[in-house]
């Protein structure tokens, strides 16, 4: 269906290795104001609004002022957004007032369902936090997503571990392949063991990182785990059960959903997959200067962290924020 976005803070606190939010915002958190927020959402045509929030309602305040002004102006419109594990479960009343606005889907960064994956991403959350997160949207009745990071270093036995799980939970589930991109932390910590810097292979379908599997064993398991994934949620067996929505996007000639069914293998393929490490490159990626040349914060933040005054929120999320990057699972 036609969705908007908006978009009511900017930045991330956090500090995930594979991510360019905090270190492009230095760590900062700012919130718009709860009247322009509203009068933006007011002039959205759109039936569904996606909030691009990095990580929504950090401050559960803020969450509550802009739910409570959506209601009193009868804005009615289906929502999605995406937030932290811990922040769903610390401001549980936020997201359940919001589910009777109108909030549908959200996407909870898991990342990885075991503990060592999690300190690898440096995620800042227990591994029973996330799956905690996720019986509470349930409850809820809000459809989750979520991602999941493939990292090079992966057997059979972990790929096996992942689809059966996928399989047994009822949310949609994504994978990705670990990429250092420009801009994140791992760039600069991965840089000596990138294996291309061809530009085109850095789209998280690729493995520019060597592979513990050889390269076309690896991508055959990862393409394996997308399929199993795809027929989930996308195949002949949900189209039955969705009969009806089909039919309406097919008469508002919304083809994506039934041309995705049979156009899996020409997109997921792990021969095409192997034969792009062997195209001629255009154009090749610039490595980071070493470390000791610039210094670690020149290095990482685009715009300098300037610590507790950067982040907009009140003393008692501000202490939340130190205490799960601490190692807290609270």
């Amino acid at each position: 269906d036609p969705c908007a976005s908006i978009e009511f803070a900017r930045g991330c606190p956090w500090d995930c290795s594979f991510c360019s939010a905090w270190t492009f915002y230095g760590r900062s958190y700012r919130m718009v104001s709860t009247e322009k927020a509203v009068e933006e959402l007011e002039q959205v045509q759109e039936s569904g609004v996606f909030l691009v929030d990095d990580v929504a309602f950090i401050q559960a305040k803020q969450g509550l002022e802009i739910g409570e002004a959506i209601a009193r102006r009868g804005i009615k419109k289906l929502y999605y957004m995406e937030t932290r594990g811990d922040v769903l479960l610390r401001n549980k009343e936020v997201f359940r007032f919001w589910k009777t606005l109108g909030l549908q889907y959200m996407f909870l960064g898991v990342e990885a369902i075991d503990e060592e994956g999690l300190r690898l991403h440096r995620k800042r959350i227990s591994l029973g936090r996330n799956f905690e997160a996720l019986e509470f949207a349930r409850s809820l009745g809000i459809r989750v997503a979520i991602n999941l990071i493939a990292d090079p270093d992966w057997d059979r036995k972990r790929f096996e571990k992942i689809r059966q799980w996928c399989t047994e939970i009822p949310e949609i589930v994504t994978i990705s392949v670990n990429t250092p991109y420009p801009g994140t932390e791992s760039w600069h910590t991965e840089a000596r063991r990138i294996q291309t810097r061809d530009y085109r292979l850095f789209d998280i379908q690729h493995a520019v990182l060597p592979t513990r599997m050889p390269l076309p064993e690896f991508y055959a398991e990862l393409v394996k785990t997308q399929d199993v994934l795809n027929k989930k949620h996308l195949g002949w067996a949900a189209l039955k059960s969705t009969a009806r929505l089909a039919t309406g996007h097919l008469m508002r000639g919304q083809t994506n959903f039934i041309k995705m069914l049979w156009k899996f293998n020409s997109v997921y393929n792990p021969k095409l997959q192997l034969a792009d490490h062997q195209r001629p490159v255009s154009y090749e990626m610039s490595l980071p200067p070493p470390a000791h040349e610039t210094g670690r914060s020149k290095l990482l933040f685009i715009l300098p962290p300037k610590g507790r005054r950067g982040r907009a929120v009140d003393d008692s999320t501000e202490q939340f924020i130190e205490t799960t990057r601490m190692g807290s699972s609270v």
